[in-house]
């Protein structure tokens, strides 16, 4: 709520947030345009344009697929919940959450934007499945999870189709849904988890360079490089929230288990 009174709600953050979309150029420039799916007959990488919804159909089926496969019940639901109250309050931001025109904008800045659909469903699928998976491979899933969003965020950016105040309230919305949800899941009676700690250097220098890519345009050097800065830390936030988040729920033994065999 803060990043929307702050970006949309002063004029302040609309001009600083329109000063960053050039009317007559669009998303031509965009290094990710041919991918983005907004080119006719271009393949969108997912969740990108209409890519979203099939993505949400089958990251969900793999959710519920993994919580089967394991029977980590709590787990499965926890992650079931942080994509659909993300999902929800995305798609009510839209709804109920007005872009007033304080400066004088053009017609085309000034429709509701806030927060992204696009990166909720990147953020909130990454978090599901770092909830569910097996700690041997949890560290690979939040190091793609965290690329996902990079990606995803620095193209939603970099080809006009959202702001930076976007993808962070999105982002930030389902970081809260997953702290939420890691709190609330129940002990897990057993021995304490011995699970490797993901090494976040690796992970967020990935990150790094897939938000320049993805952020990068032709036209502009100063807007490539705050698209790309805005997605970093999108997937940034994203990472150390959920390894931060696996770390105090292993001390309520919480986490996807793999006890130490005695003897």
């Amino acid at each position: 709520m803060a990043v929307y009174l702050i970006a949309v709600c002063n004029p302040f953050g609309q001009r600083a947030e329109n000063a960053l979309f050039t009317e007559d150029v669009g998303a031509g420039p965009a290094w990710i345009y041919d991918w983005s799916g907004q080119a006719y007959g271009s393949p969108a990488l997912p969740p990108l344009n209409q890519s979203a919804t099939p993505t949400l159909i089958v990251g969900m089926a793999a959710v519920v697929a993994i919580t089967l496969i394991r029977r980590s019940w709590w787990q499965g639901c926890a992650a079931a919940g942080v994509v659909t109250v993300t999902l929800a309050a995305t798609q009510a931001g839209k709804m109920f959450l007005p872009r007033p025109d304080l400066i004088g904008a053009h017609v085309s800045l000034v429709d509701p934007s806030f927060p992204s659909g696009h990166v909720g469903i990147a953020a909130a699928l990454s978090l599901a499945f770092a909830l569910i998976a097996s700690p041997r491979v949890r560290p690979y899933v939040l190091a793609t999870g965290t690329l996902w969003v990079a990606v995803t965020g620095g193209a939603v950016l970099a080809t006009y189709h959202h702001r930076p105040s976007d993808v962070l309230g999105s982002t930030l919305l389902a970081c809260a849904c997953y702290r939420l949800a890691t709190r609330l899941l129940p002990p897990v009676v057993g021995a304490p988890d011995v699970v490797r700690a993901p090494r976040a250097l690796p992970a967020t220098a990935l990150a790094a360079a897939g938000a320049l890519v993805a952020g990068a345009r032709d036209d502009s050097l100063t807007q490539s490089l705050i698209f790309a800065v805005t997605a970093f830390l999108c997937a940034a936030l994203l990472w150390f929230t959920a390894a931060d988040g696996c770390s105090a729920a292993r001390t309520r033994h919480a986490c996807p288990a793999r006890t130490r065999r005695e003897g």
